[in-house]
């Protein structure tokens, strides 16, 4: 298999990743031809763009990464998989429905196989917690949690793409957080949220919002996110269960697992520190499951729908923000997409 790749601030990661598993990467895509030409000749790419489309001719491609700035997926997804090439797009999916609603179509008329970054899902200590939890040793979930905390003054991106005003942070950080509980937890019900602007004021987004989330079986959830925040990043989660808690976090060496078999004496408890792997952007296991679910045809998890109902769920609570009042996510959002 051979794979071009658009975007090399973070589609570097991707080339790599591509290499490890054994995938030949014909062609590389950015606008910065410094970048560019450092790229192709640190790893001897044979071919080098600054116009994607021009990659998109290159036969031999069976695989595009798209991994430019998110206000750019929609298009590159859409002539990537028009131009007959599977596609890996770093999340999230898009930045509104609409745009990954044509991204939906497009996979669907193309025939090619899609899937979304969502890395949190290759994360160890993220990985391991899902697999403590769906053995049922901390019970049933009764409330969960997880934050994005970020501060962007010291990570505005090429360009400071992501100080446009078109990429609302609980979309484009956020969904991180969002799609982990999604993926532990299931899709929510609906969500209220407040947002603020008091730490980038010079930035033309809210820079921190609090989702409070409802899902079924009288589950509570709760997502924070921050752009602003002086801390070092971090995205901090809590599962608590009818029989104990995990906190996870994907700059952690370790996960702090608490159920009732560590129950000691009264009032007290023995916390199982676990230790695990620190790799928060695990984009080497992200592609190397997305080239296996391709050679033995399988089905990928993080698809498009995948993918459009995390950027949903993050809309709902940029919804409810902005016009302070509860969204149902399912009857509102999910909707517009579950027929298509």
């Amino acid at each position: 298999m051979k794979a071009g790749i658009i975007g090399l601030r973070m589609g570097k990661a991707h080339l790599i990743g591509y290499l490890k598993n054994n995938v030949e990467v014909c062609g590389i895509c950015d606008i910065d031809e410094k970048l560019l030409e450092s790229v192709q000749k640190e790893f001897n790419i044979p071919f080098a763009t600054t116009d994607y489309r021009k990659m998109l001719e290159i036969k031999d491609i069976d695989i595009i990464s798209v991994a430019s700035p998110d206000y750019f997926h929609k298009q590159h997804c859409v002539d990537s998989l028009m131009a007959g090439k599977n596609v890996l797009c770093e999340k999230p999916l898009a930045l509104n429905l609409d745009d990954c609603i044509e991204i939906i179509k497009a996979v669907k008329k193309s025939g090619k196989n899609f899937m979304v970054g969502q890395v949190c899902r290759f994360a160890p200590g993220f990985v391991l917690t899902k697999e403590i939890i769906d053995s049922g040793e901390i019970g049933e979930l009764f409330f969960v949690e997880s934050e994005y905390a970020h501060d962007y003054r010291v990570a505005e991106g090429a360009g400071k793409w992501r100080k446009d005003p078109r990429r609302k942070p609980f979309i484009g950080g956020g969904c991180h957080a969002v799609d982990l509980l999604r993926w532990i937890a299931k899709d929510p019900v609906e969500v209220f949220a407040y947002s603020n602007h008091k730490c980038l004021t010079d930035w033309p987004v809210d820079d921190a919002t609090i989702a409070i989330y409802k899902f079924e079986n009288d589950l509570m959830g709760k997502v924070f996110c921050s752009i602003g925040c002086i801390r070092p990043y971090t995205m901090r989660s809590v599962f608590y269960g009818t029989k104990g808690a995990i906190i996870s976090d994907n700059t952690s060496d370790h996960i702090l697992l608490c159920s009732t078999k560590y129950f000691k004496i009264k009032s007290q408890y023995n916390f199982a520190k676990i230790p695990v792997n620190i790799a928060h952007h695990n984009i080497e296991a992200e592609i190397s499951y997305f080239i296996d679910c391709l050679k033995n045809h399988k089905n990928i998890e993080m698809n498009e729908i995948e993918g459009t109902k995390t950027v949903a769920t993050c809309l709902g609570a940029v919804i409810s923000s902005e016009e302070n009042r509860k969204v149902n996510i399912r009857q509102e959002l999910f909707n517009k997409f579950s027929n298509i």
